[in-house]
C-alpha cells in the first residue's frame, strides 16, 4: 500500500513538474491589433488602433519605416486633395510644417520618415523591425497566429497572436499565408465589362518607330537586345499575369558637399543599356529630362522616375516576384537596383552619351544624409502591384469613372487609371512597349469597405488596405500612397470596432465606422476642419454669371467668372460653425492660365468685414496638383452661419475661380 502510495506521488509530480515546464515555455505575445508592413499604411494603421485603445504590433521585414514615401517617392500623386483626408493629410501638414508651409505634397526621404518615426513614438506603438512571416494557424476562419523569422540572420523567432491583422504590405504576405483569394497580373477586359484593362499597346511611355529589336541590326539570327522578351503580342483587352514594371524612385544631390560619387556598380553590363542609345538616336538628346522625369525635391534633391519608351522602368523583369519565395524577390529587387545604378553610370561616362548631357549628369551623387543606413541608396524598390485581394466586392473601372456607386466608402481616389508598362516585344518587326494605360478624365470617388476586406469564409479578422480587391486597371487609380493611407486608417478603425462588439470585420457598421472616421479624423478628439465646397450648394450663394469647369480644382468642380468689365459676379461661402473660436482660414486657389492678376476676396468674421487680395503671381504650386491653399488670416468665429467668404470678379482683368473654403480650428 505505501508502495503504491508513493508510485502515486510521484506521477503526480511528475505531471506537475510537465505542466510547469509547459507554462513557463515562452507563448506568443498576444495583442489587440497585428499590423504586418511598416509602409505609410502600415505606420497610420498602428498609430490609429493604439490612438484608439488596442495593443498594437507593427511588424516591419525591412529596417526602415514609410515604404515608397520615405523610399523616395517625394512628388506625391496625389489626383485630387479632395480625397484626401484624416491622418494621410495630417502627414502631409507635417510635411508642410517642416518645410514653413500648410502642407506640402514635395519632400526628403528622411523627413518623410522622421515623421512616420513621430506617429509611432506618439502613439507609443510597438514595432518590431527585421521580421518577415513564414507561416499562418488558423482555426476556421480566424486567424490565431502569425509565424515570423529574421529577415536577415535567418532563423524562427517568436509568433504573434492577435485579434486582428492587418495586412499592410505591399505584397499582401499575410492575406495570402491565411489562403485569402487574390490575383496577380490583369484581367481580360470580358471579365467584368472593362475597356482598359489586359493587353493595352499604346502610345504612352513607348519606344520611337522603327527601333531595331536585334543585336546586329536586321539579323534575327544575332538575338534580341537586352530587356526584349520575344513574346508575341496577344489581343488586345486578352488577360494574363504579366505585372507593371517596378523601378526605384530614384533620390539624387546636386550639393557637391552633400554628394557621394556615382560610381561603377559591381554588376554593371553597358550591353543592357544598347536600347536606351538607340530611343535617342530617334530623338534629340536634350537634357536628362529627355530620359528621366527628373523632379526636384527640396534642398536640391530629385525623385526621379521613368519616362518615355527606356528608362529606370525593368519592364518584363518582376513577374515573378508577387509569388516569388523571399530568396526569388531579393534576387528580383538586386536585379534592379544594380540596372538602375549602371544607367546612371551609363549615362554620366559612357562615351556614346553626348558630352553635355554627360556633364549635366556628372552634378549629381547619392545624398550623403539620405538612407545612411543603406549606402545613401532606396530602401524600397516601387512595387506599383503583386498581389491583388479578391474581396467582398472587387472595385473595377466602372467604379473609377463613377459609372458604379458604393455606399459603404471609407476613403476615396481620385487619381488617373495608371498603369506602367507590362512587357516590351517585339510587333511588326520594331521594339514596342506593352501596357501603359493613363486614363482619366473623372472625379474624385468612394472605394467601398467590402474592398478591404475578404469574403467572411476565408478570414473573418483580417483587413487588407493595401492589396485590396480591385481590378488591375481599377487598382491603377486606387495604388497611392496618400490613400493607403487614409484606408489604413479605415481599416484599424474597423479593427477596432470589430474588437469591441466581438464581430468579424465583415459584420462591423459600417455607417457607425463612415461616421467615427468625419467625427475624429486625427484620432485624438480635436474638432475636425470645416470645409464648404462650392457644390455645396446649401452654403454658398453664387451671384451672376459662373461656369463650371470640372477639372482642375478641389472637389468634383469649381467656377470661373470672366473680367469685372463682363458684370459683377460672385460666390459666398457661408459655413456653419459649430463651435466659437479661432480659425485659420484658406481658399483653395486653382491655378489657371487666363486668371486675373488679382482676386479680391472679403471676409467677414461676423463683426467686422476684411477685403484682402490674391495674386495670381505669388501663387506657387508644388508637385502634381491643380493649386494651393491660400492663407486669408486667422479669425475669432462665432457659432452659427452670421460669417461668411466672398469671392468677386470685381477690378479683376481676367478670369475669376471660386472652388473651396477651408476652416481650420486654431490648436
Amino acid at each position: 500500500m505505501k508502495r503504491k502510495l508513493n508510485l502515486l506521488l510521484s506521477l503526480l509530480m511528475v505531471v506537475a513538474s510537465t505542466r510547469g515546464g509547459e507554462a513557463n515555455k515562452q507563448l506568443p505575445p498576444a495583442y489587440d491589433i497585428c499590423i504586418y508592413g511598416g509602409t505609410s499604411a502600415g505606420v497610420i494603421a498602428a498609430y490609429t488602433g493604439a490612438k484608439l485603445g488596442k495593443k498594437v504590433l507593427l511588424i516591419e521585414p525591412g529596417r526602415n519605416l514609410g515604404g515608397m514615401s520615405s523610399g523616395g517617392l517625394g512628388l506625391t500623386d496625389i489626383g485630387n486633395k479632395y480625397a484626401i483626408s484624416g491622418l494621410a493629410l495630417d502627414f502631409y501638414r507635417r510635411i508642410g510644417q517642416h518645410y514653413g508651409n500648410f502642407e506640402q505634397w514635395v519632400f526628403e526621404p528622411h523627413v518623410a520618415e522622421n515623421i512616420f518615426q513621430d506617429y509611432i513614438k506618439r502613439g507609443k506603438v510597438e514595432v518590431r523591425y527585421e521580421n518577415r512571416i513564414t507561416g499562418l494557424t488558423k482555426k476556421g476562419n480566424v486567424i490565431r497566429e502569425i509565424a515570423l523569422e529574421h529577415t536577415f540572420k535567418g532563423g524562427a523567432v517568436n509568433g504573434v497572436a492577435a485579434k486582428v491583422f492587418i495586412d499592410c504590405s505591399y505584397e499582401g504576405d499575410l492575406m495570402a499565408k491565411a489562403g485569402v483569394s487574390y490575383r496577380v497580373g490583369r484581367e481580360a477586359n470580358n471579365e467584368y465589362g472593362e475597356t482598359f484593362n489586359g493587353v493595352q499597346l499604346m502610345d504612352g511611355h513607348q519606344m520611337p518607330e522603327g527601333i531595331d529589336p536585334y543585336r546586329v541590326p536586321g539579323d534575327a539570327s544575332s538575338g534580341l537586345l537586352w530587356g526584349i522578351s520575344g513574346n508575341s503580342l496577344a489581343p488586345a483587352g486578352t488577360g494574363d499575369k504579366k505585372v507593371q514594371a517596378y523601378n526605384f524612385r530614384i533620390c539624387l544631390s546636386s550639393d557637391p558637399k552633400n554628394q557621394v560619387e556615382i560610381t561603377k556598380p559591381a554588376d554593371y553590363r553597358p550591353e543592357r543599356y544598347e536600347l536606351l542609345l538607340r530611343q535617342m538616336a530617334k530623338r534629340d538628346w536634350k537634357s536628362l529630362q529627355d530620359v528621366f522625369i527628373w523632379s526636384g525635391m527640396p534642398n536640391g534633391k530629385t525623385d526621379i522616375n521613368n519616362r518615355n519608351g527606356f528608362s529606370t522602368d525593368m519592364i518584363g523583369m518582376n513577374w515573378e516576384y508577387p509569388d516569388g519565395d523571399y530568396g526569388k524577390r531579393a534576387e528580383i529587387w538586386n536585379a534592379h537596383t544594380e540596372y538602375t545604378k549602371g544607367l546612371l553610370y551609363f549615362v554620366g561616362n559612357d562615351p556614346r552619351v553626348p558630352g553635355h548631357v554627360r556633364a549635366e549628369m556628372k552634378k549629381w551623387g547619392y545624398p550623403k544624409d539620405e538612407y545612411t543606413g543603406n549606402g545613401n541608396w532606396s530602401h524600397q524598390l516601387y512595387i506599383r502591384e503583386a498581389r491583388r485581394m479578391v474581396g467582398q466586392l472587387v472595385m473595377t473601372q466602372q467604379h473609377c469613372q463613377g459609372k458604379e456607386l458604393v455606399t459603404d466608402g471609407v476613403g476615396m481616389a481620385a487619381y488617373t487609371m495608371d498603369s506602367h508598362n507590362c512587357d516590351r516585344l517585339v510587333v511588326n518587326a520594331e521594339v514596342k512597349n506593352e501596357g501603359n494605360v493613363e486614363e482619366g478624365g473623372f472625379g474624385p470617388y468612394p472605394i467601398a469597405y467590402r474592398a478591404l476586406v475578404p469574403k467572411e469564409s476565408e478570414a473573418a479578422n483580417l483587413l487588407v488596405p493595401v492589396c485590396l480587391s480591385a481590378t488591375h486597371i481599377a487598382y491603377g487609380s486606387i495604388r497611392m500612397e496618400p490613400v493607403f493611407m487614409v484606408l489604413a486608417q479605415s481599416a484599424a478603425t474597423a479593427a477596432v470596432q470589430a474588437i469591441d462588439a466581438q464581430s468579424s470585420v465583415q459584420s462591423i457598421d459600417v455607417a457607425k465606422l463612415q461616421a467615427m472616421l468625419k467625427r475624429d479624423p486625427l484620432v485624438d478628439g480635436t474638432a475636425p476642419e470645416i470645409l464648404v465646397d462650392n457644390d455645396d450648394t446649401d452654403k454658398v450663394l453664387k451671384k451672376g454669371e459662373w461656369k463650371v469647369q470640372a477639372r482642375g480644382g478641389y472637389g468634383p468642380d469649381f467656377y470661373i467668372a470672366g473680367p469685372g468689365s463682363m458684370g459683377l459676379s460672385s460666390v459666398r461661402y457661408q459655413p456653419v460653425i459649430t463651435k466659437t473660436g479661432r480659425y485659420d482660414l484658406y481658399i483653395y486657389y486653382p491655378k489657371q492660365k487666363n486668371a486675373s492678376a488679382v482676386t479680391e476676396i472679403t471676409v467677414h468674421d461676423g463683426k467686422r468685414l476684411k477685403l484682402l487680395q490674391i495674386k495670381d503671381a505669388e501663387v506657387k504650386v508644388l508637385g502634381q496638383t491643380s493649386g494651393e491653399w491660400v492663407s486669408l488670416g486667422n479669425y475669432t468665429l462665432a457659432g452659427g452661419s452670421k460669417a461668411y467668404v466672398e469671392v468677386t470678379n470685381k477690378n479683376a482683368d481676367a478670369e475669376v475661380t471660386a472652388d473651396a473654403l477651408l476652416l481650420v480650428p486654431s490648436k
